[in-house]
């Protein structure tokens, strides 16, 4: 064994052949105080005489100490080794954790950041979309109203509005009164009730002032008709002392509530009662005038923003238009009938 080890290490068996030649026996007696060449080494055995039990003895001494040396050193490597190893692979450990957590938490940040700003996109493109195309059917959706209003204005006045109808009412002398025995005359008719503070009184001198100027300027009887949305208090004394304040030939109209629901759903009049206390209350309804033809069919509408003169003007117009369509009508049947 000790062969082995000293052949293992160079520097080991040097040290081991040095001290074998140059140690003597005479050496070791006459050494005062007395040498130790090795630690726990008892000094009476190197007085001795040279015995071969003390070779043997000094044999296995230095195989005790190689065997020693060589355990030590090489639990000395292994402890260094494994502390290394250790440390490099707690620090590989460490370094691999902390790699594999940054790349791990990029790849989250890559993922969470990937669909959080493209569903903001996606947000954004859906909004404007929606805003777009609000936008576009609003658009679309007031050009519809205002070409209907234009067709209703300006296109063929027989028969083509679904306005008017049938009614039985009561005029302001107590005599019951069909859209009948308004049949061959121009009409222009304004819903509204008696007991209104400013805007009824209003509409009512401007149709009374319309139907002088149209007389006066196009020579045309217009007759001015008054129906109350208020048949609660509208009675026929009401509307008759209501309406000779306007125009000696304004014709007021009431009935009962079902009457007048509905003459109003026939012409398409809103109305209904509004801050009601007691018997004092308002009505609110549609501020609209309707142009009858001498059929009692429904011609032109004219809103509150229609002053005097429009008012006249515009009903002169819609008049002429109309004998002029009859006119050719009349000239076409003649013509086919020769």
């Amino acid at each position: 064994m000790a062969t082995i080890a000293l052949s293992r290490n160079p520097t080991l068996g040097r040290i081991y052949r040095s001290l074998a030649s140059k140690i003597t026996l005479s050496q070791l007696r006459s050494t005062n105080p007395p040498f130790r060449p090795f630690h726990g080494f008892p000094p009476q055995s190197l007085l001795r005489p040279p015995l071969p039990q003390s070779k043997i003895h000094l044999d296995a001494l230095y195989r005790r100490f190689l065997c020693s040396s060589t355990s030590t050193a090489t639990a000395t490597a292994s402890q260094a080794s494994s502390s290394t190893g250790g440390s490099s692979e707690g620090n590989s450990g460490k370094g691999d954790k902390s790699d594999q957590s940054q790349n791990t938490s990029e790849q989250g940040k890559s993922v969470r950041g990937g669909p959080s700003w493209l569903s903001f996109l996606l947000l954004v493109a859906a909004g404007a979309g929606v805003i777009f195309y609000y936008d576009k059917e609003k658009r679309r959706h007031i050009e519809d109203i205002n070409n209907a209003s234009i067709a209703v204005k300006q296109g063929p006045s027989v028969g083509k509005a679904a306005i008017g109808g049938p009614f039985i009412l009561v005029n302001h002398n107590g005599k019951a009164v069909t859209d009948r025995d308004f049949l061959g005359k121009w009409t222009v008719m304004y819903f509204g009730f008696t007991h209104c503070p400013d805007i009824c009184p209003d509409e009512l001198q401007k149709l009374a002032a319309a139907v002088d100027k149209i007389k006066k300027s196009a020579g045309i009887e217009v007759v001015p008709v008054f129906i109350s949305v208020d048949p609660e208090r509208d009675t026929v004394e009401q509307v008759h002392e209501y309406v000779k304040e306007f125009h000696p030939n304004l014709i007021g109209l009431t009935g009962n509530p079902e009457e007048i629901k509905k003459v109003a759903r026939a012409y398409r009049v809103y109305y209904m009662k509004t801050e009601e206390e007691g018997s004092d209350y308002l009505v609110d309804h549609s501020i609209v005038m309707y142009l009858m033809d001498p059929n009692m069919e429904f011609v032109k509408f004219y809103g509150k923003n229609n002053d005097v003169d429009a008012l006249s003007d515009g009903i002169i117009k819609e008049i002429k238009q109309y004998k002029k369509v009859k006119a050719r009508f009349w000239m076409k049947r003649c013509t086919q009938n020769s």
